[in-house]
């Protein structure tokens, strides 16, 4: 295709003319089949619009997946689920009671007396 600083006045208006035929012969491709954009069927990709009604139900939907979700864990047997939303939305590490670091150390110490028995 040519330059365009080499095109002469009258070429630049025969571009205008054809420029217009194209967009008139896309209106009427869009007429015969029924789209807003005769283009807009051969191309791929772009955002789809969604309009404010249907992203509020989108909205809304999801809103009520979730508060079946957060009821549902709450809910759990042992509460761990509801613990672990709990610890993370206080965004701390989960702290052991007393009782379970007793029962631990407790355990630790039968271990490590196995341990040394065997060695002695």
């Amino acid at each position: 295709m040519a330059q365009t600083h080499t095109l002469t006045v009258e070429q630049l208006k025969r571009a205008l003319e054809i420029a217009q035929q194209i967009e008139n012969l896309e209106a009427e491709m869009a007429q015969i089949f029924g789209t807003r954009d005769a283009a807009a069927g051969s191309r791929r990709g772009g955002r789809r619009n969604l309009s404010p009604e249907a992203r509020a139900r989108i909205v809304a939907a999801q809103k009520a997946r979730w508060s079946k979700v957060r009821k549902t864990d709450a809910g759990a047997e042992n509460g761990a689920a509801a613990e672990k939303g709990a610890r993370k939305a206080r965004g701390g590490k989960r702290k052991m009671s007393p009782a379970t670091r007793a029962k631990m150390a407790e355990a630790a110490r039968k271990r490590w007396a196995k341990k040394r028995e065997g060695k002695a």
